[in-house]
């Protein structure tokens, strides 16, 4: 688990599983796939192999990790726990039964806020019925363009306390997005080597969207050849809204 996260809307990661694959344009230039590169090259044990020890990658296939299940027992604080930021927890390689076991650390952390992302919409929609889902956890989906829209309506199907999108990269307009039953949206550009860029006019429709269904909306980054290069004002501000955070005392 790592504190103290660079990612603006979070404030601390957790990764029981790694790795994963490219399932639409929004990976293309995937950030955990170079970074996980660099973590293998530094020697980091979960990004050693691809699962299978008799093989070496990029240290990138998927890898559950139950080891890592109980570090969020260890801390007291309440924090916002971004869950998988190197990899997808609904993705098919990834037991059922290990996301059950994810989902009972959560309830047994109350003071915790769990922020789960995913591209995999279709299998959370198969799967919702069969889970017991936590009153701490937010669960989004990825939607960088028009071609991914259908994960919004696969997401209003499962009854996760916040659902939310995250537009980032954003690569093309969202004009037919229903913000029905969501409760955040996240807008961002894409940065690094060969980053796509974003049209302000489509950060501006779905942020008019988002005021008009009274939805908050958090502005991450114009984006560039760093995260930063861009900088994070949108029509001079900052947006950095939020849902309503419910803490649920410990034991409760």
């Amino acid at each position: 688990m790592s504190d103290g996260s660079s990612i603006e809307w979070t404030q601390a990661t957790w990764n029981p599983t790694t790795g994963c694959d490219r399932i639409s344009a929004g990976c293309d230039h995937c950030y955990a796939l170079t970074l996980a590169k660099r973590l293998k090259a530094m020697g980091s044990a979960k990004y050693q192999t691809d699962g299978d020890p008799r093989t070496s990658g990029p240290g990138f296939g998927v890898v559950t990790h139950a080891a890592a299940l109980g570090e969020p027992l260890r801390w007291r604080q309440p924090r916002i726990v971004f869950v998988n930021s190197m990899s997808d927890l609904f993705h098919a390689k990834v037991p059922v039964e290990f996301i059950r076991r994810v989902f009972t650390v959560m309830e047994a952390t109350p003071q915790h806020t769990y922020q789960v992302l995913t591209k995999r919409s279709r299998r959370i929609r198969r799967l919702a019925d069969s889970l017991d889902w936590p009153r701490n956890l937010w669960l989004g989906v990825s939607v960088e363009n028009e071609e991914a829209a259908y994960r919004v309506d696969d997401l209003r199907s499962v009854p996760a306390a916040v659902r939310f999108l995250s537009c980032e990269p954003l690569l093309g307009p969202l004009s037919g997005l229903d913000l029905d039953g969501i409760g955040w949206v996240i807008v961002g550009g894409e940065s690094g080597v060969g980053c796509r860029p974003m049209d302000p006019s489509w950060a501006r429709e779905i942020r008019d969207r988002c005021q008009r269904a009274d939805v908050p909306f958090f502005f991450k980054q114009w984006g560039g050849r760093t995260p930063k290069a861009g900088g994070r004002d949108l029509d001079g501000r900052t947006w950095d809204e939020m849902p309503t955070r419910t803490v649920v005392p410990a034991g409760a």
